[in-house]
C-alpha cells in the first residue's frame, strides 16, 4: 500500500520533455562554407573542392527553414548556381586547353628564312 502512495506522488514532480531550440550558428556556418567554397574551387582550380563546394550548396539549400529563407540576402539557389558554376570553371582547362606559350598574340612572329 505504501508504493501505491509513493507513485501518485512522484506524478505530480515530473515535467514534460520540451525539444532545445536549433542552433542559429548551425545554418550560418553551412551558408559559410557554400559561398566560400566555390570561390575556394575557382580560385584553385581543384574539381574536389568544386564537388565539396556542390554538397554544401545543396545541403544548405535544402536545410533552409522559413525563417533562414526571410533573414537571408540570398535564395539557396543561388549558391547552388554558384557551386555549379565554379564546378564547370574547373572542368574547362579539359574541354578547352589553354593556348600555347609559343603562340601567344604578345609573343614575336616566328623568323622567315631568307629564300
Amino acid at each position: 500500500m505504501s508504493n501505491v502512495k509513493k507513485d501518485a506522488r512522484r506524478i505530480n514532480l515530473v515535467v514534460p520533455y520540451q525539444a532545445p531550440a536549433p542552433a542559429k550558428d548551425a545554418a550560418d556556418v553551412a551558408s559559410s562554407m557554400s559561398s566560400v567554397l566555390p570561390m575556394a574551387a575557382m580560385l584553385t582550380r581543384n574539381r574536389y573542392i568544386g564537388w565539396g563546394s556542390v554538397g554544401f550548396s545543396v545541403m544548405s539549400w535544402l536545410g533552409e527553414s522559413e525563417e533562414t529563407r526571410q533573414n537571408s540576402s540570398t535564395p539557396g539557389y543561388f549558391s547552388v548556381g554558384m557551386s555549379l558554376m565554379a564546378l564547370v570553371v574547373t572542368y574547362l582547362p579539359m574541354l578547352l586547353p589553354p593556348p600555347n606559350a609559343g603562340t601567344a598574340a604578345s609573343s614575336a612572329p616566328a623568323p622567315v628564312p631568307v629564300a
